[in-house]
């Protein structure tokens, strides 16, 4: 190699690293709507599927974080507000309606210390009302730890409810937060040997008709069907259903559904908001 060629030979490397580093910037940065490679979800084929024995959960395809420029704040833009028209669950047997409360706002940094024992106390000392049969009325207000909050009955456009998009819509906090939610499964019989599948980011609880039937302790991300009850009758007539939703940081996001014993999505009920 003459001595021109060697004198250039610093310059190539820069570009070569220099075009290295964009390449592995665009492939982590996705913008909104873009899903991850081998994630499921709305518009890009639907939820990932139920982690059975032996099988890994899928990762959902969460909807994006809305940008910073992003200032109309509109509900509407992920919720439709309920009607009092009953309301099948989506066709994978997501529950897209929930009374949903102003966020609940805590001295809560982190996801690390929701702990069972975190948690316990929080549903004794920071609860709206300790009869988990209790249905709120939608836009009632209620004080909790000296804040005043509305309820809020709304249908999620996604198969998911995702919270820190209802905290970004009504310009509420999106962090170090507790939310309650309710709905209300209609069944026309029995439904017996079904159970509750939840995935939630970070931490929570679901209880069904009173019971407490899911406790979600820690930092989890968002999977489908990540934990399940065990097995339960959907007894006809009205089932409360009740969630307790906490974020220390970052994406507030949850996902429930009945499943069978199988696995399979249970859909032959409507929900409510009363």
């Amino acid at each position: 190699m003459n001595k021109k060629h060697k004198h250039f030979l610093p310059a190539i490397a820069f570009v070569v690293l220099l075009g290295l580093q964009l390449s592995a910037v665009n492939a982590f940065a996705q913008g909104p709507g873009q899903g991850g490679p081998g994630a499921g979800g709305p518009g890009a084929g639907g939820p990932g599927g139920p982690g059975g024995p032996g099988g890994a959960p899928r990762r959902s395809n969460l909807p994006p974080i809305p940008l910073a420029e992003d200032t109309t704040h509109s509900i509407t833009k992920h919720f439709t507000p309920s009607t009092p028209v009953k309301k099948a669950p989506d066709a994978k047997g997501f529950i897209q309606r929930w009374l949903v409360l102003d966020p609940v706002k805590k001295n809560l940094r982190g996801n690390s210390s929701i702990t069972e024992s975190y948690l316990k106390t929080t549903f004794s000392t920071e609860n709206f009302s300790q009869d988990f049969n209790a249905v709120p009325k939608n836009n009632s207000t209620v004080t909790i730890a000296g804040q005043e909050l509305q309820w809020h009955a709304l249908d999620s456009k996604a198969f998911n409810f995702n919270l820190y998009h209802f905290s970004y819509a009504t310009n509420k906090p999106k962090a170090g937060v507790l939310f309650w939610l309710v709905t209300v499964i209609n069944c026309t019989e029995d439904i017996k040997n079904v159970r509750l599948a939840a995935g939630v980011n970070s931490g929570g609880a679901f209880w069904l008709n009173g019971e407490q039937v899911l406790t979600i302790p820690g930092d989890k991300d968002i999977i489908v069907d990540n934990v399940v009850s065990p097995l339960l009758t959907l007894k006809k007539g009205k089932n409360i259903v009740r969630a307790a939703i906490l974020n220390g940081q970052g994406m507030c996001n949850f996902v429930a559904r009945f499943i069978d014993e199988k696995g399979q999505p249970v859909k032959n009920y409507t929900l409510s908001y009363e």
